[in-house]
């Protein structure tokens, strides 16, 4: 019993609800003393102890001053894994993530050799009766890369009682054995799926492209016999999963998809035009899941009109069952296949959930694929403008018919600072134009001289300009955030004011010669039209293939209205429109076109319209 009579236990190691020594624990990492989280590391309470765990494994990933000291502390880290913590597994883990991983700009590189060193001491624990324990043993023996210790893990190999530990042996013997790995090739047909896919993947890493079917095969057979979960387990960097290898090779991914590998959404994120390919497993592969909804519009967006029929199929019964955030997921899905039920659907769920972030993204997705007709369901957010996500706003500026009816309501919106609507109902003002009217001139002039906030006032001086004509409060706008803060990203929003910026020139012109030269020369050839130092450095930006994000400026669009495009980018952009190979990734997976469809759409009008200059 403690001295004021609550029992403590080394489960909890907390009297009450103390927890002044856990909140110690993150006080010492984010101030980096690496030395206090190791003392943690001994400490009595078992949360204390999971807590310095938790921060001393995040720093074998990150590059701050906690990652740095961590790996200097490799010789404790072993010390306190010959000890029993209670974490056995988890620092053998932690050591093999510091010997394999990039030193930081300020670490000496040492982490590798000092665990090598350390290693000797740890290596009876590959014979631990913890199989978590064996497992990491294995995975810190590859990455310190001694050759010496092959023997062991053959020895490993040959009585290892548990399956997922085995199949981890295959994977460290392999990236250790310097001969031709002809021993992995009876393990292809090893009872057990978990080591025969080991033995296939490693095959796989050592192959040539294109890849052996018959070795697909293997990799497919032995998955579909056990379907797992990615192995998330540290290999050396020169470990490849056999996912990613297969996605190197599209012939081979389809090949492995058709046999049982779930890679339908991973092959058209890594390549182009294979949608309609993969169509029938992407949709095996999509269930009820909102997000998995989400995957499957992104990828509708880009099939064929004669494939859509399939995707409604698959998700016209989400309509009726699952949580509203499911049924906004199928309404997007029937959008992208242009089903006109969405319409109405989306109509019926604006006035049932407006608030909704799944309901802006259906109706967002109407909007796109419906054009005039989606007026209806615009008429409705409209009808609710004053409690509507505020990322459905912003649709009204592509339908004036209906905004031009709800200023009034846009101008209250622009009072609700700190919080998303006064930017979008900005945006909608300003598609407006002179049809927003005087409410909406003095609204934004408030928003001006008011400055809740600097980038709601600037994009509100653009559409004062717009709305009423007078540059003035723009640029004085613009003239003191310059002086005060420098170009920065203003200079973007003051180049929307065309030829009324040019009092504000002397700001940007110097740029276009630094580190910022095309955002510069975007800037400049908005305001005066000038292509002689503005074409150069827009066309250097556009050879590196970014991604395209909306509402805000890119060189590919901004060449294209120029009409012109230096020599020395042709090819670059020929290139990257032409490859099968995806240029730009779509890492948040949204439900409209992949941005690099966009991307390409972009580069190819360009090319077929843009005049050559040398």
């Amino acid at each position: 019993m403690g001295t004021d009579g609550v029992e403590q236990t080394e489960e909890s190691g907390v009297a009450g609800d103390d927890t002044t020594a856990v909140e110690a624990v993150s006080e010492s990492a984010e101030a980096g003393d690496v030395a206090a989280l190791l003392r943690a590391m001994e400490s009595p309470r078992a949360d204390v102890r999971a807590k310095a765990m938790d921060w001393l494994a995040s720093a074998s990933w990150s590059e701050d001053d906690l990652a740095v000291a961590t790996a200097r502390a490799v010789p404790e880290l072993a010390r306190l894994t010959l000890a029993e913590t209670g974490h056995r597994a988890e620092l053998l883990w932690l050591l093999a993530a510091l010997a394999d991983r990039p030193p930081c700009p300020d670490e000496d590189g040492s982490a590798r050799r000092t665990a090598a060193e350390a290693l000797p001491a740890l290596l009876p624990f590959a014979h631990d009766g913890d199989p978590a324990v064996r497992d990491a043993t294995l995975a810190l023996i590859a990455a310190c890369g001694r050759e010496e210790d092959l023997p062991l893990l053959r020895a490993r190999l040959g009585r290892e009682p548990d399956r997922l530990v085995r199949a981890h042996a295959v994977t460290a013997l392999a990236l250790l054995d310097p001969g031709d790995g002809a021993w992995r090739h009876g393990l292809l047909t090893d009872p057990e799926p978990r080591v025969a896919l080991a033995a296939a993947e490693d095959l796989l890493r050592t192959a040539r492209l294109p890849l052996p079917g018959p070795l697909v095969d293997h990799c497919a057979r032995a998955y579909s016999a056990d379907p797992h979960e990615p192995d998330n387990a540290l290999w050396p960097g020169r470990h490849k999963p056999f996912t990613d290898r297969l996605l190197e090779d599209p012939e081979a991914a389809l090949r492995a998809l058709a046999g049982g590998v779930p890679l339908a959404y991973e092959i058209t994120g890594h390549w182009r035009d294979r949608e309609a390919e993969v169509l029938p497993w992407a949709l095996r592969e999509t269930g009820g899941e909102d997000w998995e909804l989400y995957r499957l519009a992104q990828l509708t967006r880009a099939l064929p009109p004669e494939e859509h029929a399939r995707v409604r199929q698959h998700a016209l019964p989400y309509l009726s069952s699952g949580p509203p955030d499911v049924r906004a997921a199928a309404i997007t899905v029937l959008a992208r296949a242009r089903t006109p039920q969405a319409v109405p659907e989306a109509v019926r769920l604006i006035e049932e959930d407006p608030g909704s972030y799944g309901t802006a993204r259906a109706v967002t997705a109407v909007a796109d694929e419906f054009g005039a007709a989606a007026l209806p369901a615009v008429r409705a957010l409209a009808r609710r403008l004053d409690d509507v996500h505020s990322e459905l706003v912003p649709v009204l500026a592509r339908f004036p018919e209906a905004a031009v009816d709800v200023v009034e309501e846009l101008t209250v919106l622009l009072a609700r600072t700190g919080t998303g609507y006064p930017p979008v109902a900005v945006a909608v003002l300003d598609a407006l134009g002179p049809a927003a009217g005087p409410l909406a001139e003095r609204a934004l002039l408030d928003c001006v001289t008011g400055r809740a906030h600097s980038s709601v006032s600037a994009v509100a001086a653009v559409a004062h300009h717009r709305v009423g004509g007078d540059p003035e409060p723009a640029l004085a706008f613009f003239h003191e955030e310059m002086t005060a803060f420098g170009p920065g990203l203003t200079m973007q929003w003051a180049s929307r004011l065309g030829p009324a910026a040019a009092p504000l020139l002397p700001f940007i012109e110097p740029l276009l010669a630094g580190d910022a030269a095309a955002c510069a020369a975007q800037a400049v050839w908005r305001i005066t039209g000038r292509t002689e130092d503005t074409l150069e450095p827009l066309a250097r930006r556009a050879v590196a293939w970014e991604r395209i994000y909306r509402g805000l400026p890119h060189p590919v669009p901004t060449l294209t209205e120029m009409g012109l495009l230096p020599r020395f980018a042709v090819e670059p952009l020929r290139r990257g429109a032409e490859q099968r190979r995806r240029v730009v990734h779509d890492f948040m997976t949204g439900d409209a076109l992949h941005a690099d469809y966009v991307a390409r759409t972009a580069v190819r009008d360009l090319l077929e319209t843009a005049r050559i200059v040398d």
